[in-house]
């Protein structure tokens, strides 16, 4: 926060808050907006779209800033996020929404994916943490006043106007990376082609694994989800083959610090979203709570993030960070645990340090595990690396709905569903989301082994 770094902090923090804002606002104001333009039956496709052009443009973006630099992607980016947000606020149809939200998404997709990648260039390496820990601060604020603002902005005045406020966000950020992305950060080398075909099909896996999640039957969401895996596979393998990859060469390779690294990445939101798409639900429907005390139970985890985030990121040893960052899995598997204890027991006082442990597990290692995955990346790949980051926690997020989705409709969830089979789909849920949670932990151990050998202190 001293003068030489605040306004550095402020941008890029402010690149995240459009994302992590946005998100807020549209999903409370979006309901609204349904009701008065119509158009019900497109409603899943207003995140389904975002969700899949904030990928790829978080796939492309290393290539951009290659290609035009930093500065002219993140305007670029900027603007074409802007003008989604003002076709989506002046929208007289639901399509036009839609159009608005593939732009924002296209938009912010980029937006994100280099905030993370300028950390580095931007910061020394002391200071990456206390950035992540400030970011971490952004989300848990997005997460507590965003649905708050948009509802009253909805209620009082219109669904447009929480539509509109992220457009004086997007002028003040245009403004700040006009002040402090030089204009010689990343540019003006030579950058391979655009791989349109992969980024399309990478695109198209991750359709799919949205879609299925509205399919409406378990054959057609286990062939979607089939169909994703094999599509996604694909690409990878051919990614790593081709002369212009979108992904580091080591992503997902079992022998690489960075390998093993993204898969964490990759399974620890996957793991956690049971308790992002269940949790509300199950304490509303199990437990019979209100809107306002589900809602407060479940942004516990978004607290425990923050603090622990903080504090980690207060830490001056980079060592004893990379040591408490194997905890984070750990912790996340135990809060996971703790979910399906009150759950199979009807215990409710159990899910409240389940959510701070599972908010404390991120906070402790995603930042510092973020920070190691680009120091053990070669100068040539840091930008994909660090792209990758945003890019494999929304993915995360996306499979992890859809796979928890499936599980619990294999296990007759539903509205209609009578308690006890609800309970026993979310004991598979969650259960299933601690299975993940532990490869995670596994492959996190494997990931510090590697980095040390790599990168002997």
């Amino acid at each position: 926060m001293r003068p030489r770094y605040l306004v550095s902090t402020i941008t890029l923090c402010l690149g995240v808050a459009l994302f992590a804002f946005n998100e807020f606002f549209i999903s409370t104001a979006l309901p609204t907006a349904v009701e008065e333009l119509g158009g019900a039956s497109l409603l899943s496709w207003a995140f389904t779209l975002y969700l899949v052009f904030a990928i790829i443009g978080g796939l492309v973006s290393a290539n951009l800033k290659q290609r035009f630099g930093a500065r002219n992607t993140l305007l670029a980016a900027a603007a074409i996020f802007v003008a989604g947000t003002v076709l989506a606020t002046s929208a007289t149809a639901m399509t036009e929404v839609l159009a608005g939200r593939l732009l924002q998404g296209a938009g912010e997709g980029v937006v994100a994916a280099l905030c993370y990648a300028l950390i580095p260039e931007l910061f020394p390496s002391r200071l990456v943490p206390k950035v992540f820990g400030a970011e971490a601060i952004v989300w848990a604020m997005a997460a507590f006043s965003g649905p708050l603002v948009a509802g009253g902005l909805t209620e009082h005045f219109s669904w447009r106007a929480a539509f509109f406020v992220s457009i004086p966000a997007a002028a003040i950020f245009i403004i700040l990376v006009l002040a402090i992305v030089p204009r010689g950060v990343a540019g003006g080398t030579q950058a391979p082609a655009i791989p349109f075909a992969r980024l399309m099909a990478a695109g198209a896996g991750i359709l799919m694994i949205s879609l299925s999640g509205v399919a409406g039957g378990i054959l057609p969401m286990s062939a979607l989800l089939a169909g994703a895996a094999v599509v996604l596979v694909t690409v990878v393998y051919l990614d790593r083959r081709a002369p212009n990859p979108v992904l580091p060469r080591a992503a997902f390779t079992a022998n690489k610090a960075l390998g093993t690294g993204l898969w964490v990445i990759l399974l620890m939101p996957l793991s956690q979203a049971a308790g992002s798409v269940f949790l509300v639900y199950s304490l509303q429907h199990l437990w019979h709570l209100g809107p306002t005390a589900a809602g407060a139970l479940s942004a516990v985890m978004a607290i425990s993030w923050s603090l622990s985030a903080i504090g980690v990121a207060s830490l001056r040893s980079l060592a004893l960070r990379n040591r408490i960052m194997l905890a984070g899995p750990v912790l996340l598997t135990i809060g996971l645990a703790f979910v399906v204890i009150a759950i199979g027991t009807d215990m409710i006082w159990f899910i409240l340090p389940g959510q701070a442990m599972i908010g404390a597990g991120f906070g402790i290692s995603w930042g510092t595990l973020s920070q190691l995955m680009m120091d053990v990346s070669t100068d040539g790949e840091r930008d994909r690396t660090s792209a990758m980051l945003p890019t494999l926690q929304s993915a995360g997020y996306a499979i992890g709905a859809a796979v928890f989705g499936l599980a619990a409709n294999v296990m007759g969830f539903g509205a209609a569903a009578p308690a006890e089979t609800m309970r026993h789909a979310m004991l598979v849920v969650f259960g299933s989301g601690c299975v993940v949670a532990v490869l995670a932990v596994v492959l996190a151990m494997r990931t510090a082994g590697l980095a040390r050998a790599q990168q002997p202190v």
